[in-house]
């Protein structure tokens, strides 16, 4: 199992320094790659560059690049200027964020989500590749537009760079088990939230398997990368650490969607804690956030983050190592907490 860091949401404007400084960390101890974050504050692939400057081996990618605040060609531009400047350390980590972001921030229609990333993902791996002039006509993308407002002058264009690899890592971000299914179809790995080892075959495992058989033997499972973001923080005191972890968990299985249309709170559900994803949701929804956060279960908290002093942590990763997790990103602030996993994992 591969070691990941997840810098997440920060302050750039205060905190670069100490990110900088947290991924030369990773870096020195042998971590794999270094993931970032964007919801509607700071952008996901600036702060990779700037990282990926101060860096010279480490992998880095988006977690992720919000599909509906980008067309594809311009994430496939990026992605190959990134893997060039990186010297072929970019990873594409892509996901269509939820109904709340792509239509009250980017404006977005919402549309059929799987029918929409399989057109993106398609078109991406169609402009890295080169083959001829991009043409793509579908449903959710027209290229060369051809709507009855187009002008008739759009051509079908190559990208005019060669990427230095043709083939770049995509990853998607999936908790729907159709959405996941398709991550196992088309992607070469695999982005989920509040994973649980212990309830795999319950929550993913069908999926996944249904997605590599729709792939007809086009690609190798052995091969697919599945990197959760995993909660990691330091400390004696567990029960204040859960306390740090809550709101987390509160916010996304609380605040992160409508009543109905929430993907956190359905995988909660599917998790096996419905009746808190209610309360917590119900709380969250009319304000209430701190109430929200004394409700989420420790059972939860412990399934999914790694918590604890070493020998705690230690205890916990077993279930991790024994799992399908091909790569662990840990989500951490503490450069202890990178130098501990970096012990019991590489």
């Amino acid at each position: 199992m591969r070691l990941g860091l997840n810098l997440g949401y920060q302050d750039w404007g205060s905190n670069v320094a100490g990110a900088v400084t947290l991924a030369q960390e990773a870096e020195r101890l042998g971590f794999h790659s270094i993931w970032t974050a964007e919801a509607y504050g700071t952008d996901a692939v600036t702060p990779l560059a700037w990282m990926m400057a101060n860096t010279e081996t480490i992998n880095f990618g988006p977690a992720i690049m919000q599909m509906p605040a980008r067309t594809p060609a311009m994430t496939a531009m990026t992605a190959a200027t990134l893997d060039m400047m990186s010297g072929g350390r970019f990873l594409l980590g892509l996901g269509l964020s939820g109904p709340q972001v792509v239509e009250g921030w980017h404006g977005q229609p919402y549309g059929k989500p799987l029918a929409k990333t399989r057109e993106y993902v398609e078109i991406v791996r169609a402009v890295l590749a080169r083959d001829a002039p991009l043409e793509h006509h579908g449903p959710h993308y027209d290229i060369p537009y051809t709507g009855p407002d187009a002008t008739g002058l759009g051509k079908a264009l190559k990208l005019i760079v060669h990427p230095r690899r043709a083939e770049i890592p995509i990853y998607l971000a999936a908790i729907g088990p159709k959405n996941v299914a398709l991550a196992a179809e088309i992607a070469d790995g695999w982005l989920p939230i509040f994973f649980a080892p212990e309830k795999y075959e319950t929550t993913y495992a069908d999926s996944l398997r249904s997605g590599f058989a729709r792939a007809d033997g086009a690609k190798d499972p052995e091969s697919f990368d599945i990197a959760p973001t995993v909660t990691v923080v330091v400390g004696d005191d567990v029960e204040m650490l859960r306390g740090f972890v809550k709101p987390m968990i509160a916010l996304y299985v609380g605040g992160m969607g409508a009543r109905g249309r929430n993907f956190y709170n359905d995988l909660a559900c599917r998790m096996g804690y419905e009746g808190p994803a209610k309360e917590i949701q119900d709380l969250y929804l009319d304000g209430k956030k701190p109430e929200a956060a004394e409700l989420v279960p420790d059972e939860l908290v412990d399934e999914i983050a790694l918590i604890g002093p070493k020998e705690r942590i230690a205890d916990r990763l077993e279930a991790w190592k024994d799992s399908e997790v091909t790569t662990m990103i840990a989500a951490a602030q503490q450069p202890e907490a990178l130098q501990i996993m970096a012990e019991l994992v590489l």
